[in-house]
C-alpha cells in the first residue's frame, strides 16, 4: 500500500515501481502495511519487501482481517501460525503487530481479547485498535481495556479523526472517509512503550495544524519518558499525506528542539536515520 502513482513525482521519482518500497524507505522511517489486512502476501514477496529497506526501518502490519473479523479472535491458533510463518523474512524490521477490531467488539468480548494475546507469538510488539463507543467513554469498559494491554504490554491505538470530521463532505473522498472512519473521542493514552497515532488529516494542509498543536505537547512527552511513539498521517484520498507528514514532521522537530529533547538522530529527510520518533503516513 505504499505503491501509489499520483506519488510519482512528489515520492518516487524516476524510479520504477519494483523500486517504490525502497524510495520510500530512503524518505519515511515507518510505514502502516494494509495489504496484510485484506491478503497474506506470499512468502516471496515476503522476502523481497525485506530485501527492499534497511535494518532500522520498521514496518507496522494489521493482522488479517480472517482472524479479527470473520474468526473474531475465537480458536486463531492455525490462523495465527500460518500469517507470521509468511511473514517471518520480515520479524526483525516490524515495529509492531496490530490488531483492529471491529465496532462490533465490545466490553463483553474482552476476555476474548485477553485469551488471544496469549495465543500471538510472544517476544513481538502488538498494538490493539477499538472502535466500539464503550471503550471511549472513561467508565468500567474502558479502564478494563487500558489494563488489559497494560498488563500484556500492548499498546493502544489512538484514532485521531478530529481533522477529517472537521472537513464539509464536498467531496467523494472526504464522504468516503466520513463514513469509514470512526468518530470517536482521542484519548492520548500509552499503555505500552509505544503509543500510536492514526491522524487523519482534514484535506486542506493549514487546517491541520490546529489538531496536531496538542501532539506537539504530547509527543515530546513520551519521547521524556523514555517511549518511541508512531504516528502515521492519513488524508481522506491520500494524495497529499507525504507532503503533510514531512510538514507536521517539522513542527515537532521544532517542538522537540525548543523543550530540550534529545533529537540529535531525528531527520526526515532526505534519508532516515535510527529516530527517537516514528513517523509515516497511513495507508
Amino acid at each position: 500500500m505504499w505503491s501509489q502513482n499520483h506519488w510519482q513525482q512528489t515520492v518516487y521519482g524516476n524510479n520504477d515501481s519494483s523500486q517504490r518500497l525502497a524510495r520510500y524507505a530512503d524518505i519515511f522511517n515507518t510505514v502502516e502495511g494494509n495489504t496484510t489486512f485484506y491478503a497474506t502476501p506470499s512468502v516471496t514477496q515476503a522476502k523481497i519487501w525485506r530485501a527492499a529497506v534497511s535494518q532500522d526501518f520498521r514496518f507496522t502490519f494489521k493482522l488479517p482481517k480472517h482472524i479479527t473479523h470473520e474468526l473474531k479472535l475465537h480458536n486463531a491458533g492455525p490462523a495465527l501460525q500460518q500469517f507470521f510463518s509468511v511473514m517471518a523474512p520480515l520479524l526483525d524490521v516490524t515495529g509492531m503487530w496490530k490488531i483492529q477490531l471491529p465496532a462490533s467488539f465490545g466490553p463483553q468480548h474482552l476476555p476474548v481479547l485477553a485469551q488471544f494475546l496469549t495465543q500471538v507469538p510472544q517476544g513481538l510488539t502488538y498494538g490493539v485498535e477499538v472502535r466500539h463507543q464503550a471503550f471511549f467513554a472513561k467508565g468500567d469498559a474502558e479502564r478494563d481495556l487500558n489494563r488489559l494491554l497494560i498488563d500484556n504490554q500492548c499498546n493502544r491505538i489512538i484514532m485521531d479523526t478530529r481533522p477529517v470530521f472537521a472537513a464539509p463532505p464536498t467531496s467523494a473522498a472526504v464522504i468516503d472517509a466520513h463514513q469509514k472512519k470512526p468518530k470517536v473521542p482521542v484519548h492520548a493514552i500509552a499503555t505500552a512503550q509505544h503509543p500510536v497515532v492514526r491522524f487523519i488529516g482534514h484535506p486542506q494542509a493549514e487546517a491541520n495544524v490546529h489538531f496536531f498543536k496538542n501532539w506537539l505537547k504530547q509527543l515530546p512527552l513520551w519521547v521524556a519518558e523514555g517511549k518511541q511513539p508512531y504516528v502515521f498521517i492519513h488524508t481522506p484520498d491520500n494524495q497529499d499525506a507525504p507532503q503533510l507528514a514531512v510538514d507536521l514532521y517539522r513542527l515537532l522537530q521544532q517542538q522537540l528542539h525548543d523543550s530540550a529533547t534529545p533529537l540529535a538522530s531525528i531527520n526526515l529527510l532526505p534519508q532516515h536515520q535510527d529516530t527517537t520518533a516514528q513517523l509515516g503516513f497511513d495507508l
